[in-house]
């Protein structure tokens, strides 16, 4: 068993460190939590140096297509272990046709299939694996599986639709500042010296862009040390428990991208916790399973403490009301789908509304961002050109 070393804080809020043997990272943050210490970091040991593991990831796409094919395949009355054999060999990445295999030989050995997918974390998270466990415990594990393909397909799509609403203005944005930089470094010198052969007296716009210029040809080295320091701390910082909750808390306040990213996490929630309660998980697994892929730290601590309130016989809409994170609609049909004992199929119709509602926002978003960006870059480009101009229009006015 690997052996890791960890950080955290007791219930009085002391820092604790120690050492710990688990069968991963997860399994070890479970002890940790089980024993009420918030853990802060976790590292294994004598994996400080490791290098990089590249073509090691499976997408989360591909999962799904596991799933479907492997529900299906246990609809039709086949074994388990032959079902696990012919979806391994089918696999062309190798990291996952390797677990699937390895999970088939652990089946195989009398494993649970549950148990033997929790040793490949990575791969199968905490949501599918104790889905799993619950499909096999209730024998319904073709519909779990079912269950799980139609989660994971939508997760992927709403994830799809804040990277493409994110790609657009990154890469214009990120172009124009690569534009502006070439002008500047390689452009505005030809004309300075110009301007200062011909002794054209310059307007203020043409001396400060001259000075920045000078300053990029002078200085790229210093600007080019801030921007990957700054990106190394950024990183360093959201890593932390203090700082992944500030830059967290920051980004849900952002005036467009914080309604964005609220309502995103509002769907989340309900889709997942939908779906594990209607797959019979315990409401308190469930909870702890939702808050891990929140996604936020900010909607991480409001379900955690939600579930602490409902471990202490509270219903989930009271606590989630006074956490000031989901809307009151949200928290409105939730305690209308617990009082009607149908909280699975409110928070499903929840999270199918919202859905709709991330689609709506992203639309608006790109439509608001195209005007937004076309001035940006006529402001930036247009503006240079024009500084460049003014010393020439007063040169041609002495001549004349």
């Amino acid at each position: 068993m690997p052996t890791f070393e960890w950080k955290g804080r007791g219930r009085g809020g002391q820092d604790q460190t120690g050492v710990l043997t688990a069968d991963s990272k997860d399994a070890a943050i479970a002890v940790l939590r089980r024993q009420q210490i918030i853990v802060t970091a976790v590292k294994e040991k004598g994996k400080e140096l490791a290098f990089p593991k590249f073509g090691g990831s499976v997408p989360a796409q591909l999962v799904a297509i596991f799933t479907r094919q492997f529900s299906v395949m246990i609809d039709a009355g086949l074994p388990l272990v032959q079902c696990l054999e012919i979806l391994g060999s089918q696999q062309d990445n190798k990291t996952f046709k390797r677990a699937v295999l390895q999970i088939r030989q652990d089946v195989e050995t009398g494993n649970t299939l549950a148990d033997s997918m929790k040793k490949h974390p990575k791969i199968f998270n905490d949501l599918y694996t104790n889905m799993v466990a619950a499909g096999e415990a209730g024998g319904i594990l073709d519909t779990i599986l079912q269950r799980l393909a139609t989660y994971i397909e939508k997760s992927v799509k709403l994830n799809s639709q804040v990277k493409s609403a994110m790609i657009y203005p990154v890469a214009v944005i990120g172009i124009a500042i690569i534009v502006v930089a070439v002008i500047l470094w390689k452009v505005i010198p030809v004309f300075a010296s110009l301007f200062a052969g011909l002794g054209a007296e310059l307007p203020m716009p043409t001396v400060v862009v001259i000075a920045l210029s000078n300053f990029i040809a002078d200085f790229w080295w210093l600007i080019g040390i801030v921007i990957v320091g700054g990106t190394i701390f950024i990183r360093r910082y959201h890593a932390t428990y203090r700082g992944r909750r500030v830059l967290d808390g920051l980004l849900l306040k952002a005036p467009i991208l914080g309604m964005l990213l609220r309502k995103i996490a509002v769907a989340r929630f309900c889709r997942t916790l939908a779906t594990l309660t209607s797959s019979g998980v315990p409401i308190l697994d469930g909870l702890q399973i939702t808050a891990k892929t929140a996604g936020n730290a900010i909607i991480e601590d409001s379900i955690m403490s939600v579930r602490k309130s409902v471990e202490e016989g509270k219903t989930i809409s009271e606590p989630l009301a006074e956490t000031e994170v989901f809307p009151s609609m949200v928290v409105q049909m939730i305690a209308v789908g617990e009082q009607t004992g149908a909280l699975d199929s409110m928070l499903s119709k929840i999270a199918d509304f919202y859905e709709d509602e991330v689609d709506t926002a992203v639309a608006g978003m790109m439509k608001l961002l195209e005007p937004v960006l076309i001035a940006f870059l006529g402001v930036a480009i247009g503006g240079i050109v024009i500084a460049m101009y003014m010393p020439m229009f007063s040169l041609i006015g002495q001549i004349g």
